[in-house]
């Protein structure tokens, strides 16, 4: 008996059939169900775009199992490795199967974000190919120390790859002068384990223990396991510093461009009081400048208790950390503002999992412009950006549906709901 997927290709299905297959209701096996969504996202322009987006939903347990077997469909396979398409929960197992092939791997290398970047760098394959490291290292989001470690590993013999390639996925490799998660050793990551239960008592203050210190303890012990796998991990903005810099460069460039006007027009005798002001406006424009140095000069510990009670500067700095574990701290911040969330939300520059942290808070998701930055948010997962669209006003559905930074799935979406809602709204 021929297969669902063989007579879908044929086009020997009818129209209700086929919406079916699109919306994966077909009664077939799990791998072929998803074998069909894949074909027809790819090459159905009537259901396309339904199948997409409920492969973004399909539950994740199956489309594990599915990556994870050399037995899949090269074309599932190529559909779930693609950058526009990928999942990083899925990553680790395509990146183990020997079906997806190292040239592959290399392309996706070259073009991922930081939390891609750091699965990748976790795979024994990545590490023991050549090719593949090769690859990271033109990312411009890889570190120098963790560029170093790679310059290592391309140097290295074949048979010293492998133990690096085992010591990488137990979490227990050589350890860098930076301490890098996953090259830190076994007695690093056992000792910061051990230190992780309270918080540093030149940090908190003995005498009292107020909210802040009761969050910050509370996260270190929730989250103990994951501070010590990342270690002495230092301070690296997503998207780089340059941007941070740039309002105030130009700011003190004005200022500078002033002064000389001014003191050409002193008397001459007057020279060396007009030189005055100089010498105490700088102060002003390193206060940013030593908040960075501040923060870079903190381990992983250190950053995570000033995401929890620094100021709003702070935390504007360390929700771009490259570090998940302090990222995430920055939500859990006792002072933070609804403000504030609302511009993480549209940021490019976060961790995708700063996005995915948001709408897990109920205060968080009862400000409407949360959920809308959310959406327009050509970051944010695909799968997020669905799941909140039925959340958004009629004119912000148009809006949405017109811009195109924004993936093309959510454009039409958008744009159907919008027609849907004020067909609705002229009915009544």
């Amino acid at each position: 008996m021929a297969r669902m997927i063989d007579q879908i290709r044929a086009s020997r299905l009818p129209s209700n059939m086929m919406q079916f297959a699109a919306r994966g209701a077909l009664q077939v096996p799990a791998a072929e169900n998803i074998e069909i969504l894949v074909y027809l996202a790819r090459y159905n322009k009537v259901f396309g775009e339904l199948a997409r987006m409920t492969l973004a939903g399909w539950d994740e347990k199956t489309c594990l199992a599915a990556v994870a077997d050399p037995q899949t469909p090269q074309e599932v396979l190529n559909y779930f490795i693609s950058p526009d398409n990928l999942r990083p929960r899925l990553l680790p197992a395509l990146l183990e199967n020997p079906a997806i092939r190292e040239e592959q791997i290399a392309k996706l290398a070259n073009a991922v974000f930081r939390d891609i970047l750091e699965v990748m760098l976790k795979s024994p394959r990545v590490r023991s190919s050549r090719t593949v490291v090769a690859a990271l290292k033109s990312n411009p989001a890889l570190k120098r120390e963790e560029a170093a470690e790679l310059d290592n590993l391309v140097a290295a013999t074949s048979p010293n790859l492998a133990p690096a390639a085992v010591a990488s996925s137990s979490g227990s490799g050589r350890a860098t002068e930076t301490g890098v998660a996953s090259y830190a050793s076994t007695k690093e990551v056992t000792e910061q384990s051990e230190g992780v239960q309270e918080p540093d008592a030149d940090s908190s203050p003995d005498a009292t223990f107020g909210v802040e210190d009761e969050s910050v303890f509370a996260y270190f012990q929730e989250h103990a396991e994951d501070i010590a796998a990342e270690g002495e991990k230092p301070f690296q903005a997503i998207g780089g510093m340059v941007d941070m810099f740039l309002g105030e460069s130009t700011a003190e460039e004005e200022i500078h461009a002033e002064e000389p006007a001014v003191e050409s027009r002193a008397p001459a005798f007057a020279a060396t009081p007009a030189r005055a002001p100089i010498v105490h406006k700088p102060p002003a424009a390193p206060k940013r400048e030593n908040t960075f140095q501040k923060i870079n000069s903190l381990d992983v510990k250190g950053r995570i208790q000033l995401a929890l009670k620094g100021n709003k500067e702070e935390r504007s700095i360390l929700i771009r950390d490259g570090t998940k574990v302090v990222a995430l701290a920055v939500l859990e911040a006792p002072k933070l503002s609804d403000g504030e969330v609302e511009k993480f939300a549209s940021q490019k520059n976060v961790l995708e999992a700063v996005l995915r942290q948001i709408p897990l808070k109920r205060r968080f998701m009862k400000n409407y412009k949360v959920v809308r930055n959310l959406v327009g948010n050509p970051r944010t997962p695909l799968d997020l950006g669905l799941g909140l669209m039925k959340n958004l006003l009629t004119q912000d559905l148009k809006n949405l549906s017109a811009n195109k930074e924004v993936s093309e799935t959510i454009r039409k979406l958008a744009l159907k709901m919008y027609k849907q809602k004020l067909d609705a709204a002229n009915k009544k």
